[in-house]
């Protein structure tokens, strides 16, 4: 439904808000990879298709201050998981007028240049929209943390939060999401980073991307 935000460019959020426990605690995204730091991979390629930008993070902003950006905790306690975070993005870019955002998870760094366009063609009636990949069976597999969000649903989303919510896909799905296909050749797009392990093997694809 590309008809819901023509030409339109609309804010990113990159979704940093987890605990990071398999990885030892810390900020994921701060970790390297070739010689970069995650979230500057983010960054970059997020960057590329959304503006503005920010971050949705908890604990102390100061630590985070160098990339210039945004710094948005999420607004209920005891880490309700990543939807807390959309909410936190969902709020900001009301607050600048925007129709929408896209996320991005700070641990994935070799997601789709094309992200952003593609959930815009494929998004749902109520202009939601979810990205998915296939596993080596040809099953499908949605990936939560990357998707567009409107904000005419900030209210709805902050209510079934409020009521104990916290999958996704549950609430996307009460709302028709869309669904964004991307191909997992040679690899999973939204391979993402959880332990020290996924740091070794996402070097080795480095050359792959």
């Amino acid at each position: 439904m590309i008809k819901a935000y023509p030409n339109v460019t609309l804010p990113g959020v990159i979704l940093a808000g987890g605990r990071a426990t398999r990885m030892g605690g810390g900020d994921k995204g701060l970790r390297m990879v070739g010689g970069q730091r995650l979230i500057d991979r983010v960054i970059a390629r997020l960057g590329a298709q959304c503006a503005p930008l920010a971050i949705n993070a908890n604990g102390n902003p100061d630590r985070l201050a160098e990339f210039n950006l945004p710094i948005l905790p999420d607004s209920l306690p005891d880490h309700p998981g990543p939807l807390a975070g959309v909410l936190a993005g969902l709020d900001w870019a009301a607050s600048l007028g925007a129709p929408a955002i896209l996320t991005a998870a700070a641990d994935t760094p070799f997601f789709p240049p094309d992200l952003a366009a593609r959930l815009v063609a494929n998004a749902g009636p109520s202009g939601l929209c979810l990205a998915a990949s296939a596993d080596p069976m040809g099953k499908l597999h949605r990936q939560p943390t990357f998707g567009l969000w409107p904000t005419a649903l900030r209210h709805d989303l902050r209510s079934a939060l409020a009521n104990g919510l916290r999958k996704i896909v549950l609430w996307a799905d009460s709302h028709h999401a869309g669904t964004a296909e991307f191909s997992s050749h040679p690899f999973d797009p939204f391979f993402n980073i959880n332990t020290p392990e996924d740091i070794v093997e996402a070097e080795k694809l480095l050359g792959q991307s």
